[in-house]
């Protein structure tokens, strides 16, 4: 895969963070269609927050399908493809989380799916391209917001 995370990952701006970095190492994925990386330091002001370890695991994952589909044939009275598969690419960042101060940890998790029809990366790349830019773009902006939405359930 093209997706190769640098160390250390500059985080985007959240409230309580201030110039968030997470140092990683290779690891071992769960599955072996997929990458991931533990999380081994934090830089910047992270009050609280800890790197990974078994109790609390600080992981990203990546991965693709284990059968890309392709495009199917054209009904040849109709030239419709009845079917359209869809190809399926995840990435999955878990992280250790304290429900109460004194309990053990739980592992909270972002799962980020991207489902692409198959035959369209070749027919039109650009537009799943544009996508993805502008998902991880508006993800990008409002990271400070959807962290203050997912502690305050205010939308």
């Amino acid at each position: 895969m093209a997706f190769t995370l640098t160390s250390p990952i500059t985080g985007a701006a959240q409230t309580g963070l201030t110039a968030p970095t997470y140092t990683h190492v290779t690891d071992t994925a769960p599955d072996s269609n997929g990458k991931q990386v533990a999380v081994t330091s934090l830089g910047g002001t992270q009050t609280g927050v800890v790197a990974h370890s078994v109790a609390a695991p600080f992981t990203i994952t990546i991965s693709k399908p284990k059968v890309l589909k392709q495009l199917g044939m054209p009904n040849p009275s109709t030239g419709v493809i009845g079917s359209v598969g869809r190809n399926i690419y995840s990435i999955i960042v878990r992280k250790g989380v304290l429900p109460l101060v004194g309990q053990p940890y739980q592992t909270a998790m972002v799962r980020i799916t991207t489902e692409v029809p198959a035959g369209s990366d070749l027919a039109d790349p650009l537009s799943v391209r544009a996508m993805l830019s502008a998902a991880i773009g508006a993800l990008s902006q409002q990271s400070a917001g959807l962290g203050d939405t997912v502690v305050s359930a205010i939308l």
